[in-house]
């Protein structure tokens, strides 16, 4: 019964908006990206609570949403952790206690409608609006992000101006905004009349078109250090997305691993992290 759920649902929400879009294209496209945007899960489980209460650190708001912080006090350079999409801060816990053994001060932030952060919905751009006063106030010289979280680190590094940013470690992290709104267009059925309003409401909310979002681009003029750690067999964001980002990316180190997956959890990776913040 589920899995006949899941697989109509899909459709229905598709012939929904098609058909919405015939009365008002505007409000079908603002309707089809909320649900785009809206994350499943992430918010925190019974069995990560303790480890992230214990941690808590202050709420910061941008734009409307308060994001959560947490820090792990050290003498060392701070370094600032970015989770992906349905996650939240719990997810860096193998190599939060890694870089404490390296006394690296670290702070992490739950993304919007993640974890304790506010919110209902979640954009890159909006997780790089919070980025901005986190680095602010922390200071960090370094910044760690996961997957989607990696996208929303270059796209902030991008936009700001001498943030003292030194380096920065993508894992597992796309490229392209594209990929995702077709995979989504193509999931759900969507005709081209919700798709172009689509591209229209994106333009009215960040200023840039859907298929203009790009990391790749975002890094081409950038003087830091970076170092882009991606499985060749990643099943949910293609490698081919941290190839882009290198070659744009003039002095970005690229690491190709296999067989381990899209979270990259693995010892062998965090070593390669602690290696390239030491160097």
């Amino acid at each position: 019964m589920k899995k006949t759920l899941n697989r109509i649902l899909p459709k229905a929400y598709g012939y929904y908006f098609n058909f919405l879009a015939l009365i008002s294209s505007e409000t079908a496209a603002k309707k089809a990206f909320k649900l785009f945007c809206t994350p499943r899960k992430g918010r925190v489980l019974a069995h990560q609570k303790n480890f992230l209460d214990s941690a808590k650190s202050e709420i910061i708001e941008a734009d409307s949403v308060q994001f959560q912080t947490y820090h792990w006090e050290g003498k060392k350079e701070t370094v600032l952790l970015l989770h992906g999409w349905e996650s939240n801060s719990f997810r860096w816990r193998n190599l939060i206690s890694i870089l404490q053994k390296e006394d690296f001060n670290i702070i992490a932030v739950d993304a919007p409608a993640h974890g304790y952060s506010t919110s209902k919905t979640f954009t890159a751009v909006l997780y790089a609006t919070g980025i901005t006063p986190i680095v602010e106030k922390y200071k960090p010289k370094h910044i760690l992000a996961h997957s989607i979280g990696g996208m929303s680190a270059l796209y902030y590094h991008s936009q700001a101006d001498e943030n003292g940013i030194e380096k920065i470690v993508t894992l597992g992290s796309p490229s392209e905004f594209s990929p995702f709104i077709k995979g989504y267009q193509d999931f759900l059925g969507l005709n081209s009349r919700v798709m172009k309003a689509m591209d229209k409401h994106f333009f009215n909310l960040f200023g840039f078109h859907m298929n203009e979002f790009s990391t790749a681009k975002f890094a081409n003029n950038f003087k830091i250090k970076g170092l882009l750690i991606h499985d060749i067999q990643d099943k949910v964001t293609a490698v081919s997305g941290s190839e882009k980002v290198h070659e744009s990316w003039k002095n970005s180190t690229l690491i190709k691993t296999t067989g381990l997956g899209h979270s990259l959890h693995q010892d062998e990776v965090s070593d390669k992290i602690i290696a390239f913040l030491k160097s």
